[in-house]
């Protein structure tokens, strides 16, 4: 059922655990929505057990890394899923196992899971929406300078530091609310900023062997025996997605990252032309211009490189 701020709230208020879920290889988002909750909710109801459950987080264990809870943990338990569109992408499957489940993000609601759902496709991020469920609560939670600083980092990560164009006044609103309290937002961007050499020497290949499709389309295709001889992690290739578009040439682009098993984990990304579609039409999906899917073999990633064609030759017609 679609509910309300106040509708949360109240569900907040009526339970003494919490359980706080978010997506599998998460981003800063998917780890700022879920500790920013989850810290507002300790500080504003310090009687309640709040946890904080997924997987590996792997570079950005410095924002909200996972905790061990007991599968008893979830009886009687609210459990509250950020920034994941689909349940196949919620990190630790026991979810659905607590009393009660809220969903609460800013993708595309292709799947209306949980018992209360509360989505805003306007939103830049789901760390915007968090900020947004705070001060709509009548005072009943409240921010401290943890739960800003996560949440401040999701905000710059889903928005590129206010790059893309989902940001919007309102979240430079948010944003400056939050850098309010007392914590270096300095310190947040430039850590957000950093990669090691070896991720550099990845950008260095992005940039040397994107392949130019035509119409404004680029892909690149990332080897397992590429990144073996780099010792880049699976986790560590995001930090290059957003790479070929600071190329003028490029309007939109794909990353096909080989997985151990031989099948393609995809990346889209845009600057115009919508792309979830495609997306969707690969057992994924997402934003209009960012988005992900899976491919099960090289025939499938040429199949995808040929739908990126097209759409970027409708975009430049008019007609997307």
């Amino acid at each position: 059922m679609e509910a309300t701020f106040k509708q949360i709230i109240a569900k907040i208020e009526a339970y003494d655990k919490i359980i706080i879920h978010r997506h599998q290889n998460p981003d800063p988002d998917a780890l700022g929505s879920q500790g920013g909750l989850g810290e507002a909710i300790k500080h504003s109801f310090p009687d309640k057990q709040v946890r904080f459950v997924g997987g590996d987080v792997g570079d950005l264990d410095w924002l909200t890394p996972p905790e061990e809870v007991p599968d008893e943990f979830y009886q009687g338990a609210l459990v509250i899923v950020t920034d994941t569109a689909d349940t196949p992408r919620v990190s630790d499957a026991r979810f659905d196992q607590g009393a009660f489940l809220i969903k609460i993000d800013h993708h595309p609601n292709d799947d209306a899971y949980g018992d209360y759902y509360y989505v805003n496709t306007n939103a830049s991020s789901c760390s915007e929406i968090i900020v947004d469920l705070i001060n709509h609560s009548d005072g009943k939670l409240s921010l401290d300078a943890e739960a800003a600083r996560v949440l401040y980092a999701g905000i710059i990560g889903d928005t590129g530091r206010f790059l893309y164009p989902a940001t919007s006044a309102h979240t430079f609103e948010v944003a400056a609310q939050l850098v309010s309290y007392k914590f270096s937002h300095s310190n947040v961007s430039q850590t957000l900023n950093e990669i090691s050499l070896n991720q550099a020497r990845l950008q260095a290949v992005v940039f040397d062997q994107l392949a130019f499709d035509g119409h404004g389309a680029a892909h690149l295709v990332i080897s397992q025996e590429l990144l073996k001889k780099l010792n880049v992690r699976d986790d560590q290739v995001n930090s290059v997605v957003s790479t070929p578009g600071r190329l003028r040439e490029v309007l939109l682009w794909s990353l096909y990252v080989e997985k151990p098993d031989g099948t393609y984990r995809v990346h889209f990304r845009s600057k115009g032309p919508v792309i979830n579609g495609i997306a969707k039409a690969h057992h994924g999906g997402g934003h209009p211009l960012a988005s992900g899917a899976s491919a099960a073999d090289l025939e499938e990633v040429k199949q995808i490189v040929a739908e990126m064609i097209a759409a970027g030759q409708a975009f430049e017609n008019g007609q997307a």
